[in-house]
């Protein structure tokens, strides 16, 4: 009997889908270790928060989960608060809730068992690097069972001015390649039908290993494992170096890799991009978005931030003119936000609030006309969907190659299919977003 049989276990993951990974192994440890999956805090013995504290909207986010589960828990029950926020603060968030139990760091999570088991109470942060799993770690993953996420590296060989993350997930290490594929294989047989490649930046895999091609020879290497249908890449630093003929030849090709391509460029001004300590310039994201616009079949999806600090008019004219030359099939923007530890929280000349909410309108804005115009383009055309559930109505609902799983758009589908298929169907409506379907052959059966 373990210490922990039949106590009941209550886990929340907070932020990005590289947070998720590090919370299917944390839930993976402690159902090894003996704890039953409980679906709501109350009655659960133990409750685990992993936070994100990327910037001030997440760390909100988390204080606000943890104080939640402060008023829901029972008396008796541990709380433990994981990842990046105890990493990022430490003491400081401590003296704040003394009502959780035990605090660590992203480095930290193959240990908690152990600190669970010795009753220890206070932060144990191990140091400046996040948990570095490999195959042999449980997880227990939190998608659909058709979908995964794999992370190929921790850390980030970047230091951009406004990002907190190389100071809470350290610097870039790889996984060998050998144990990437190991892991793959394991997702392939337990039915995983889409392998989502994930990193702080997945363009940078294995340099640290001395692999100077390490995506192109991963992606090789994945297709030699059976039972994938899709393998797609997310958070590629946009720079054209990092994108040789090779491997989008090979992306654009080889129809068991999602033509898609995830860049946050960030902005489009030179002035503002070098404020930001970024490694490219204005012509090296219009070079490479020539270049990839001789693969058609790819579609981007791409990041901004407006309102940085000494972003005048002209600056944010550069941005919105690249932006609306349209390349972008979908795009996420953000707000500045001066964090705390970041060189870019003390640069003179920030932005006033209401200016930065003017621009991020203005930005959404003129991506989703484009967005729009791009998906009723579509209308009338048979699209593969990989379906993921029913809803409420029994409608299946799926996402289409280029959509990745929960940052992107949806395939709602009118007609019958089963979950863990690939379809074919006929786009027939469309919005900005979403895309409206009807079913006509099935391309594949349930995995």
């Amino acid at each position: 009997m373990g210490f922990a049989d039949g106590k009941r276990l209550y886990l929340i993951s907070l932020g990005c889908p590289k947070n998720q990974v590090d919370s299917e192994v944390l839930m993976g440890l402690l159902l090894k270790e003996g704890f039953l999956p409980h679906d709501e805090p109350e009655g659960a013995d133990l409750i685990v928060v992993n936070t994100c504290a990327f910037i001030k909207e997440a760390v909100r986010e988390a204080i606000d989960t943890i104080l939640e589960m402060i008023h829901r828990k029972s008396p008796q029950a541990l709380l433990v608060v994981a990842g990046c926020l105890p990493q990022r603060y430490r003491e400081e968030v401590a003296r704040e809730l003394p009502e959780v139990d035990l605090w660590i760091g992203p480095g930290d999570i193959p240990q908690l068992p152990r600190l669970l088991r010795e009753a220890k109470r206070g932060i144990f942060v191990t140091g400046p690097e996040g948990f570095l799993y490999d195959h042999r770690s449980p997880r227990v993953l939190f998608n659909t069972p058709y979908v995964a996420y794999l992370k190929i590296s921790e850390g980030c060989p970047h230091r951009c001015s406004f990002c907190t993350i190389p100071r809470i997930r350290g610097r870039l290490r790889s996984r060998p390649l050998e144990d990437i594929l190991r892991e793959a294989r394991m997702l392939s047989e337990r039915g995983v039908r889409e392998l989502v490649l994930v990193a702080q930046d997945t363009t940078s895999y294995g340099k640290d290993l001395g692999m100077g091609d390490g995506l192109l020879r991963l992606l090789e290497a994945l297709l030699g494992i059976e039972g994938f249908s899709w393998l797609r890449v997310l958070y590629c630093y946009p720079h054209p170096g990092n994108f040789p003929e090779e491997l989008l030849r090979l992306m654009a090709s080889e129809s068991r890799i999602a033509p898609y391509l995830d860049l946050p460029i960030q902005h489009a001004s030179d002035k503002i991009l070098k404020a930001m300590n970024r490694k490219t310039r204005r012509s090296h994201i219009l070079s490479l978005l020539e270049k990839l616009s001789n693969y058609p079949r790819i579609s981007l999806r791409g990041t901004v931030i407006v309102g940085f600090p000494g972003e005048e008019e002209t600056d944010f004219v550069e941005l919105l003119d690249l932006i609306s030359q349209g390349a972008f099939h979908y795009l996420g923007a953000f707000k500045f936000s001066p964090e705390e530890g970041t060189p870019a929280a003390n640069f003179p000349h920030q932005v006033p609030e209401e200016i930065k909410e003017e621009r991020f309108h203005e930005v959404m804005k003129a991506q989703r006309e484009i967005s729009l115009k791009k998906n009723q383009s579509l209308i009338g055309q048979e699209i593969e969907v990989l379906v993921e559930t029913l809803d409420d109505s029994q409608r299946p609902i799926g996402r289409a190659p280029f959509q990745a799983p929960e940052i992107d758009g949806l395939c709602i589908i009118k007609g019958k299919a089963s979950p863990g298929t690939i379809i074919r169907a006929k786009v027939i409506e469309a919005d900005p977003y979403d895309l409206i379907l009807s079913t006509t052959c099935f391309a594949s059966s349930p995995h």
